[in-house]
């Protein structure tokens, strides 16, 4: 937990506990950044406002060199805010105020995903010039590496799995985020979104991650 404030640390720090969770926590940005890096944690919860260095500038950082999923806790709750925390390489964000009860059904989420994550056969797994490696969640088109955030992997796995079927977002909320789906909504959307991108970026002529008006996303195998 990378979090300047004492009180909210010693709170969140003892209900994790509770709850049989081992937490570190860390109140300077950079001196964070620098232990998750060097350490094999399983989950990072992340302030925006940090002294040291600033919170999406520390997510975009350790967004270049390591997958482990983060949650932002920030009292920056606006629209625009939780999309840029995402668009950084967040895997949820969570405004300031928030219940323990939330938090706690936040990381249970994502902890578990990592746990059936890891229970998978680790290998390289081809799909035409797409290779997806499991063992440390990478993905490759052509030997050029996506770049992927875990989210991104396990949405690009979960695609790829499921592909040519239109796959609803209420499914691959529970699928990829583990939790269930909102109208109003868009972190699937952002996801998407930032891995089109990153398909494109590879060299994909066309697109195969595409729109299903009304339904939801396909993956079409024949565009890979």
């Amino acid at each position: 937990m990378i979090e300047d404030d004492a009180v909210l640390c010693t709170h969140l720090q003892d209900f994790l506990a509770s709850r049989r969770h081992q937490v570190t926590v860390c109140r300077d940005g950079r001196a964070g950044l620098q232990q998750a890096l060097d350490q094999p944690f399983d989950l990072v919860l992340l302030d925006i406002l940090l002294p040291g260095m600033n919170g999406l500038d520390l997510l975009a950082e350790l967004r270049q060199r390591s997958g482990v999923p983060v949650i932002v806790l920030s009292a920056l709750g606006d629209e625009q805010d939780r999309i840029s925390g995402l668009m950084k390489g967040a895997d949820d964000y969570l405004p300031k105020p928030f219940s323990s009860a939330e938090l706690a059904v936040r990381v249970e989420a994502v902890l578990r995903r990592v746990t059936l994550e890891r229970r998978q056969s680790q290998g390289v797994a081809p799909v035409g010039a797409l290779v997806l490696r499991t063992e440390d969640e990478t993905a490759w088109y052509r030997e050029a590496d996506l770049g992927l955030t875990t989210t991104e992997f396990r949405l690009l796995q979960v695609f790829l799995e499921h592909r040519d079927q239109v796959l609803s977002k209420a499914f691959l909320y529970q699928a990829v985020l583990h939790r269930g789906y909102g109208r109003h909504d868009r972190s699937l959307d952002l996801h998407v979104s930032h891995l089109r991108r990153k398909l494109r970026d590879v060299g994909m002529a066309e697109q195969p991650l595409r729109t299903v008006w009304g339904q939801g996303y396909t993956l079409v195998s024949e565009a890979l």
